[in-house]
């Protein structure tokens, strides 16, 4: 019984290596990113470095660590790891422009081949608002609505498979709404407002369902505090994109003389 849970303890340990370490990886080459462009170039916004570490920090913390451990059985931690994984992480670290700095590290050739795959049509296609919602909050209804949570604790493949979705699909989902990056296939305010809208909706609706309706083998007690988390710490996200957003719109349409970036 004792080697059983030693050996279960260190499979933790290994599963948690393996969705941290792309984070780590990222981490250090967006820093080391930063010294060589401005070695070359103009110097790097502090700002969107600073984005930039506080979302990788954001999912390590999420995915390693106290917070995931506790995740495993509490679900109102497992709620906080979802805004930070799928929200705020994506958020930040959209905001940092890596795609941006990728392009200007890089020697120009490679540059440009790297744009032209970014305009090939399956880009064009995923990162289409109505795409990236159905693979981001479509994504959530299947894993609160379905045996899929519990099974994501039961297998350690699924559990690495389904928290790598959580973020990419999180990443995704606010680079297709708010351009910071170089977006090739560009699409108007009113239509992206208008999908925005109905996804933060769908999302709030799924917190509701949630709390009236618990996942797999989740208390009643916990499924509630853990859908007031998603409901009200997921606003607060969802206001700085909607912000964000509308604050770009507001930018385009107005005198660009006395327009300024929200980040430089």
């Amino acid at each position: 019984m004792h080697s059983h849970e030693t050996h279960i303890q260190n499979l933790s340990v290994i599963v948690q290596l393996i969705v941290v370490i792309p984070f780590f990886i990222s981490l250090i080459s967006y820093i080391v990113a930063v010294k060589l462009s401005n070695q070359h170039k103009k110097q790097w916004p502090y700002i969107r470095t600073l984005c930039g570490i506080l979302g990788h920090v954001c999912a390590i913390l999420t995915l390693m660590g106290p917070l995931a451990e506790l995740a495993h059985v509490n679900f109102s931690a497992h709620m906080v790891g979802h805004l930070l994984l799928g929200m705020l992480a994506p958020l930040l670290i959209a905001l940092s422009a890596p795609i941006t700095l990728f392009l200007r590290t890089i020697p120009v050739k490679k540059a440009r081949f790297i744009s032209r795959i970014l305009r090939n049509s399956y880009f064009k296609f995923v990162s289409n608002p109505i795409i990236a919602t159905i693979l981001n909050v479509g994504g959530l209804w299947l894993l609160y609505t379905t045996p899929l949570f519990s099974m994501m604790h039961e297998s350690s493949i699924l559990y690495i498979l389904i928290h790598m979705h959580i973020f990419l699909a999180g990443y995704l989902f606010t680079s297709a709404f708010i351009y910071i990056d170089p977006t090739p296939h560009r699409l108007s305010y009113v239509f992206r407002s208008i999908v925005l809208l109905i996804a933060l909706a769908a999302h709030s609706i799924l917190s509701k369902h949630i709390y009236a309706y618990p996942p797999n083998h989740v208390a009643t007690e916990q499924a509630e505090q853990g859908a007031m988390i998603m409901y009200y710490g997921g606003d607060l996200i969802e206001i700085a994109l909607v912000y964000i957003l509308f604050y770009q719109w507001f930018k385009k349409t107005r005198n660009p003389v006395f327009a300024k970036p929200i980040i430089s």
